[in-house]
This record gives structure tokens, C-alpha cells and sequence, in this order.
């Protein structure tokens, strides 16, 4: 660096970063608050779109969740061992399985429901209810301009080791 170069800004008034730090944050801090319930952030997520979405194929929820058939398979896989979803027979198309929601699988989701309204409230304590709204607003917009899909976590890929 010489005299002339302009000085470099700091990383923390770099909104990229502040974002990629707090995800990190949440990400990690998620994980270890769902660590007692046995599953993970993807589990939950695909939990979550199984609530909404029970009896589909794994097929339809590959195209909901924009994930490889492979993903979907070991996903499923993960969550019948742990006992919260099962196949079983499609009701109209015998070459597919349908995924349900076992009772101990909405338990899990009832759960680790509480424990994001709780890490809700962690990472924000520090804002009002109204920088919470208008916090949330924003970050949906520049999801929504990123071409994220709302309420699917791109993170919905195969783990390293779970």
C-alpha cells in the first residue's frame, strides 16, 4: 500500500459482510439449538415444507424445495430413521412414494418452532418492534432481488457430515 492508494474501508461498513458474519452467527448458533431435537437446520427445513406439503411425492417436493432427487432421498432417508416421517405407497401413482409426517415429526416441528421464535428474539434484542419489521422487510426484498426463493433455504443441499 503507498501514500496514494485510497485507504481501504472496514470490513464491518460492508453490509456483504455484516450479513455473511451474522449468518455465520445464526447458522451456527441454530444448529447447536437444535442439536437436542436430533436434527439439523435442513432437517427442519424440510420439516417444515412437509408440514405444509404432507402425502406429496418426493418428487413434488423436489420441484417445491428446487433440489436434486438425490438430496430428497437422503434427506428422507435421515428423517425415517430418526423416526419423524415415513413412506409409504403414492395413493395415485404406484412408481412414486408419498412422505408423511410421523407424530413425533410435528412434535419436532413444534419444538424447533419455539426455539426460532427464541433465536428470533436473541439476535434482535437489540432492535425495537419496529426496526424488527422493517428489518425483516428489507431483507425480504433483497432475498426476493436475488432471486432467492421465499421460505426455502438455499442451504437445502447435501450436508458434508450431519
Amino acid at each position: 500500500m503507498t501514500a496514494a492508494d485510497p485507504p481501504l474501508v472496514p470490513l464491518y461498513e460492508h453490509p456483504a459482510f455484516l450479513l455473511g458474519q451474522l449468518g455465520f452467527h445464526v447458522t451456527n448458533r441454530f444448529t447447536e439449538l437444535l442439536a437436542p431435537l436430533g436434527i439439523s437446520p435442513r432437517h427442519f427445513g424440510m420439516l417444515r415444507m412437509l408440514g405444509a406439503n404432507d402425502g406429496q411425492s418426493q418428487q413434488q417436493l423436489c420441484e417445491v424445495l428446487r433440489i436434486h432427487r438425490n438430496v430428497m432421498v437422503g434427506l428422507v432417508d435421515e428423517l425415517e430413521k430418526r423416526g419423524l416421517v415415513e413412506r409409504r405407497k403414492h395413493p395415485t401413482d404406484r412408481r412414486a412414494h408419498a412422505v408423511y409426517l410421523q407424530p413425533a415429526g410435528h412434535k419436532a416441528i413444534a419444538e424447533a418452532e419455539e426455539i426460532v421464535a427464541g433465536l428470533d428474539a436473541e439476535i434482535l434484542r437489540s432492535l425495537d418492534p419496529a426496526q424488527r419489521a422493517t428489518l425483516t422487510e428489507l431483507l425480504q426484498q433483497t432475498s426476493v432481488a436475488n432471486g432467492l426463493q421465499p421460505g426455502v433455504h438455499p442451504g437445502l443441499r447435501p450436508a458434508h457430515r450431519d
